[in-house]
């Protein structure tokens, strides 16, 4: 870094606009100005062990690295159409992080942000704790690794996303979501995976009622299922589940398999429901 900032207070507008090749260290941008966008448009720069409390403080940054930092519920919409960013070691308590940005990583963080990661790109987080209500809306191309994370309309409209060694405390999760794999890993929550595509549970254990309705491609590879009744109604679906299911209801086709099913249940079905049911001898 060609320049460095520390160990200073700021909080008007626009306050360090522009900037680049920048080490911001140790600074509080917070005050009576109450000033909006202290970093907008900023290019290389290292933000260290600083805290925020004004809104829109990170818009439109390319190729950043933000961490040991603070922001608090003040920092409203933090960061926005921000490209090429590192997020380490850092606490947000803000509504609407991270919106329309790509090639994001983060690391080691918690986060409370109940519109995290809406219309994102290319995003990667790892070994961090994340409470949204709303999570990840319209978001493609996510990895995430090691994540502790509650909300509850979680995942809905993403695509392409690959989730291991996960804890998922959810409602609503995956809803219209395509070509989506989560790998060991607990997914619990009300109505998962309605109306998704290729959608696959590998190693996973789902808990919570009506799951996994009206899905195309839906797979579940060596899972097991918890207070899961009315399951799989009218899905195309393969599953191998090991232990009990509570009930199946309508399924519509594929093969069905498991240790022990409370009932299946054909009823009011508005489509020819084919699919087998298997129980393992």
């Amino acid at each position: 870094m060609k320049k460095i900032i520390k160990n200073k207070t700021f909080d008007f507008e626009r306050s360090l606009y522009g900037i680049s090749d920048t080490l911001v260290d140790s600074c509080e941008f917070a005050g009576p100005a109450d000033g909006e966008s202290v970093l907008k448009e900023c290019s290389n720069i290292c933000v260290d062990n600083c805290k925020f409390s004004l809104r829109y403080p990170i818009w439109h940054a390319k190729d950043f690295t933000l961490k040991n930092s603070v922001l608090d519920s003040l920092t409203r919409a933090p960061l926005w159409y921000c490209s090429g960013g590192e997020i380490q070691n850092c606490t947000v308590e803000s509504i609407k992080c991270l919106r329309e940005c790509k090639n994001i990583q983060i690391f080691s963080s918690h986060l409370n942000s109940d519109e995290f990661g809406w219309r994102c790109r290319n995003v990667k987080i790892k070994d961090s704790e994340i409470n949204s209500v709303y999570f990840l809306f319209e978001s493609s191309n996510i990895k995430i690794d090691n994540l502790k994370m509650s909300g509850k309309y979680s995942f809905q409209y993403t695509k392409n996303i690959h989730i291991n060694n996960s804890s998922l405390d959810t409602k609503d999760a995956f809803w219209h979501g395509q070509n989506i794999t989560v790998e060991n890993s607990v997914v619990k929550g009300e109505y998962l995976g309605w109306f998704s595509k290729n959608l696959t549970f590998i190693n996973c254990k789902i808990i919570g009622t009506q799951p996994l309705c009206y899905c195309k491609n839906l797979k579940l590879i060596n899972c097991a299922m918890e207070d899961t009744d009315l399951s799989f109604e009218y899905s195309d679906v393969k599953a191998d589940v090991r232990g009990n299911i509570v009930s199946v209801k309508n399924p519509a086709s594929g093969v069905i398999c498991a240790d022990s099913i409370g009932e299946t249940i054909y009823e009011d079905s508005v489509i020819n429901c084919r699919a087998k049911i298997k129980i393992r001898h």
